[in-house]
């Protein structure tokens, strides 16, 4: 059984990247914890125990989005759920007894540092990403 034990991180894609760190870090009071490359174009900020991604469309991991938010352009790349400690093969057999067989595991950082995880589709067709540290 999955057990949810918060929110690991949300990817916001932009293309106001100074507005946005102004806005989260001046405003709410998040911190720059990680930056990538210019041309990877992603920005991780510390929002208490979760992180922030803030991604520029204009960048090679943006482009991979789509076009630049707007009222019919997603601005919500994926957000992570954190879950309780259980191994990846539990969580692989636990989403195919549901019917979800897709993704695959990968290394990726998140707001507990690096670990595996998995993309996978809701209903609606978002991203959620499912992480455990083990």
């Amino acid at each position: 059984m999955i057990e949810i034990v918060g929110i690991d991180h949300i990817v916001l894609r932009t293309t106001k990247l100074k507005d946005m760190l102004e806005f989260y870090c001046s405003v709410l009071g998040c911190t720059v914890e990680r930056e990538t490359t210019i041309e990877t174009g992603l920005t991780q900020l510390r929002a208490g125990s979760a992180l922030i991604d803030l991604v520029n469309v204009d960048s090679d991991l943006g482009r991979m989005g789509g076009g630049a938010p707007t009222e019919s352009e997603n601005n919500l790349d994926h957000f992570c759920l954190q879950l309780k400690p259980i191994s990846d093969i539990e969580i692989e057999k636990h989403l195919s007894e549901h019917g979800i067989n897709e993704g695959s595991f990968h290394d990726r950082y998140g707001a507990q540092g690096f670990g595996k995880s998995i993309y996978i589709k809701d209903p609606e067709g978002n991203t959620v990403e499912l992480r455990s540290q083990i």
